[in-house]
């Protein structure tokens, strides 16, 4: 037997602050965790016998698994911007090193689409046809949208080509 939408109506009204609080303080900033742990509680078959009880598990073992993915995602992205340290300079300026910071707020700036460009071919290693499925557009596209992309970068860099 699973919960009905009535009681489940009712723990939602009455837990899902509690809910979102725990899961913030573990580092999940996301609501999805709570949301997630709803959605899954109303297809439970069977309910469990204390639903309460089980949201909390659930949301609490969701937000440690959402900070460990993010945890390992930044991880991974650091460590191939080291490996890349010079993904904007040319080589024969490698005596010329950017702050990655301000790397990062330069690329933060780009619109939406420049910027799934440069991720997924400067750190996905994707070439530009890999890309255009990814996001279904031509490769020609990709190519235009990467070059102004680098342009745009250059610029807030003010790095000389």
């Amino acid at each position: 037997m699973i919960i009905s939408p009535q009681e489940l109506s009712q723990i939602w009204r009455e837990k899902s602050a509690s809910l979102a609080l725990l899961a913030r303080s573990m580092g999940d900033s996301d609501e999805d965790s709570v949301q997630e742990a709803f959605l899954r509680l109303a297809v439970e078959d069977p309910k469990p016998d204390d639903p309460v009880a089980w949201l909390f598990r659930v949301v609490r073992n969701r937000a440690i698994s959402n900070h460990r993915s993010k945890r390992r995602r930044i991880d991974r992205e650091t460590k191939v911007a080291f490996e890349r340290e010079t993904w904007l300079v040319a080589a024969a300026d490698m005596e010329t090193r950017l702050d990655s910071q301000v790397a990062s707020q330069a690329l933060t700036e780009l619109t939406e689409e420049s910027r799934e460009v440069i991720i997924l071919h400067l750190w996905g290693g994707l070439t530009f046809r890999q890309v255009g499925e990814i996001l279904q557009i031509s490769a020609a596209t990709v190519h235009r949208r990467y070059q102004n992309a680098l342009l745009d970068l250059r610029t807030k860099l003010r790095i000389e080509c």
